[in-house]
């Protein structure tokens, strides 16, 4: 037998494995997942009704001879150009906020289930979690374009309408223009935590109902629920352990002394929140099955990683916080309404000396009290509520008499309160005093105030 050698030329070449495909890194993921945020319609429209919205706003208040004195700061809106944004801040936390993280990242996920593109997308980018973390960063670089966006329009139309005046704060004392800009900036980067919380159970509510409309509407329904609660009865830990707070606890920046330990509360808070939110959207992510095209959510884990861990969260937070504050109750007590209402009144009263070009007097001249009961003396001296009623007491300088004023209270849950003026009509009595320049507002007619809910030392 006559063995044979085989021509190289001819032999099979060996088979060449494929090489495992590489995770796409997470920028090029993140820069796509941006087109596809920023291409919708309804983004667009946010992003220009935010752009124009707040300073057209202002023009058409300061063009009015009312004011929208029952919004925060809106009694100043003819005074100073930094009123406008704050009534702005208030407007949002309560109504824009909410909408804009439901329209974002209440969609982020479920778009791709409307669209059936999941399959394309883990293919082309062969990675849950730099999915997840591409599009949590894009929804995430939306909201703060929004949030820039309301801020900077209202500030331009605001300087632009009235001018960079000083603003009276919620104790009545005088906020030069600088102070005033550094903690208006203040009180929006702080807003960003509770949007973020929004954002985070957006997230949540996205991957865990897939395309039905639940996980659109659910940051929007979260946060006005938590609007809602800030407006009734409960204890101080309970209010602080929800992240809607934080929309409002900026008031205490513009006191003096600062309220800052709710604020700061209400920042922690919101930004547990939003941890825990995005780390339980990411859990239902990485273990969804996308192979399974008739399941778009996380059908029964909804419930285990989705709500009850959010419920837990409320009740641990409210156990940390009351046993970390010692607050119990309202928050609210005669004691610290006297104290709020004599401080204000004796700031104000100065600003009313010096609009009528009186000699300038200091509050240990006035020596200003207030004493305060509320429905006459019939109920508990404490919580919030329409009946309170304080007579303020204070030493005219240059003479010895000692003058009375009298002011009705809507004292809020949150803690704010409108004072209402009752008389002397020479005092707080009309709308407008008479000035040497023409009539003026009266500062000491209506004034807002702010109760530190925490227990005071």
């Amino acid at each position: 037998m006559t063995a044979t050698v085989a021509d190289p030329a001819e032999a099979p070449a060996p088979e060449v494995q494929p090489a495992a495909g590489r995770p796409v890194p997470v920028s090029r993921v993140l820069r796509f997942e941006l087109i596809k945020q920023f291409s919708p319609w309804r983004v667009r429209v946010l992003i220009l009704l935010c752009v124009i919205g707040p300073a057209v706003l202002i023009f058409g208040i300061n063009q009015q001879s009312t004011l929208p004195s029952d919004t925060l700061f809106g009694r100043w809106m003819h005074a100073t150009g930094w009123a406008g944004s704050l009534v702005t801040l208030g407007f949002a936390g309560t109504w824009a906020l909410p909408l804009f993280t439901s329209a974002v990242a209440g969609d982020v996920f479920a778009s791709e289930d409307r669209t059936g593109t999941w399959r394309h997308l883990l293919v082309a980018v062969r990675s849950h979690r730099r999915i997840f973390a591409a599009k949590a960063l894009a929804s995430l670089s939306v909201l703060l374009v929004l949030v820039t966006a309301l801020f900077a329009s209202s500030v331009v139309g605001g300087l632009i309408a009235v001018g960079d005046k000083p603003l009276i704060g919620l104790d009545g004392h005088t906020l030069s223009p600088g102070d005033a800009a550094g903690k208006v900036l203040l009180a929006w980067v702080c807003v960003l935590a509770p949007t973020l919380a929004l954002a985070a159970v957006g997230l949540l509510g996205s991957v865990a109902f897939g395309r039905s409309p639940m996980g659109l509407l659910l940051p929007m329904i979260v946060g006005l629920g938590m609007q809602v609660a800030q407006m009734l009865q409960m204890p101080v830990a309970v209010r602080l352990a929800l992240p809607g707070y934080a929309f409002i606890s900026w008031n205490g920046l513009f006191t003096d002394p600062r309220q800052l330990s709710p604020l700061l509360i209400a920042v922690a808070v919101s930004l547990v929140w939003a941890v825990v939110a995005t780390t339980l959207a990411y859990l239902m992510f990485v273990r969804r099955d996308f192979t399974n095209l008739t399941n778009d959510g996380a059908g029964r884990r909804v419930l285990t990683l989705g709500v009850l861990p959010m419920v837990g969260l409320i009740a641990v937070t409210t156990g940390v916080l009351a046993a970390a504050t010692g607050a119990t109750g309202s928050g609210i007590d005669q004691n610290k309404i006297q104290q709020s209402v004599a401080t204000a009144f004796a700031h104000l009263y100065r600003l009313q000396e010096q609009e009528l070009r009186r000699p300038p007097v200091t509050e240990a001249q006035l020596q200003t009290s207030a004493s305060c009961i509320k429905s006459e003396g019939l109920v508990a001296q404490e919580g919030p509520g329409n009946d309170w009623r304080c007579t303020v007491t204070w030493h005219v300088p240059g003479v010895t008499l000692t003058g009375q004023a009298v002011y009705q209270l809507d004292v809020n849950p949150n803690g704010r309160y409108i004072a209402d003026g009752d008389g002397p009509q020479e005092v707080n009595g009309f709308f407008l005093v008479h000035t040497a320049d023409g009539d003026i507002p009266n500062p000491l007619w209506q004034f807002d105030g702010n109760v530190d809910l925490l227990p005071t030392h």
